[in-house]
């Protein structure tokens, strides 16, 4: 039988996954996306990633790899494990084609006005692509949602939340090609609902298979992974889409708000 634990860190893991539901359902109901609501919530997801892996997860590493492996060495095994989380992101993107890039979103309206895009096959093909990108992706980003929680509740529960909001317009990305491909919104939102099961997959295969080995050194370096790979998506992913759907203020402001609430979150439950 699995702890309390356990069925926490899963828990909020699935929650932050099938928010790619979330998306779907905003895409396929209101047929245009709301710009402004978009840039900033993902400001805001941004924010909130960049403030906790900097200012709680990566000092957290060191920590406990400090217990582990000493002082000296606990600063060059987290600053490497934070790079190491980066460099797996960097490299899961570089083998997605551009052209099935799940951050590059499309309204409904918008695909309208584009007549070459309008032939099933380019758009089954992106719909498809755009989910198995999805998946990839949500892969270590659910182990490391499932592991933060696992070691620290509160920490992982923030995690999970910005994530969860990153993940929407990863919805949008696989349910709008799906959608004009096949003609079903049920379809669409059934693919683009399973896509963002590869994260809580992720969580249970990683725990599956690192249980026997999670210690303290362990968790210190998937700690700094964790790190460098918010860091990497929040700058690579997140900003840049802001930016792209909305005002350059709107997204900072966006990005403010989110330290501001992780730090909020934080203080009070010290």
């Amino acid at each position: 039988m699995f702890s309390s634990e356990v069925l926490f860190a899963f828990g909020v893991t699935l929650f932050a996954g099938l928010s790619t539901g979330i998306g779907s359902l905003l895409a396929l109901v209101t047929r245009r996306t709301n710009a402004r609501f978009l840039s900033g919530a993902l400001g805001f997801s941004a924010g909130v990633m960049l403030y906790v892996s900097t200012i709680e997860i990566f000092p957290k590493a060191r920590h406990v790899l400090e217990g582990a492996v000493g002082e000296p060495r606990a600063y060059w095994y987290t600053t490497l494990g934070f790079f190491a989380g980066m460099a797996v992101i960097a490299v899961i993107d570089l083998l997605v084609p551009s052209f099935e890039n799940p951050h590059e979103m499309r309204d409904i309206a918008e695909m309208e006005d584009q007549p070459d895009l309008e032939r099933s096959q380019r758009l089954l093909r992106m719909g498809w692509f755009s989910a198995l990108a999805i998946a990839i992706h949500n892969f270590p980003e659910g182990l490391a949602t499932f592991t933060a929680a696992l070691k620290d509740p509160r920490l992982g529960l923030g995690i999970a939340i910005a994530i969860a909001i990153h993940n929407i317009p990863e919805g949008i990305a696989v349910s709008v090609p799906l959608y004009f491909a096949t003609g079903s919104r049920r379809r669409a939102f059934g693919l683009s609902f399973l896509s963002g099961l590869a994260e809580p997959v992720g969580a249970m295969v990683g725990y599956l298979v690192l249980a026997p080995f999670l210690d303290e050194r362990v968790f210190g370096l998937i700690f700094a992974a964790v790190a460098g790979i918010m860091v990497y998506i929040s700058l690579d992913e997140l900003l840049p889409t802001a930016e792209k759907y909305g005002e350059h203020h709107l997204a900072m402001f966006g990005v403010v708000g989110g330290m501001v609430v992780m730090a909020l979150s934080l203080l009070l439950f010290i």
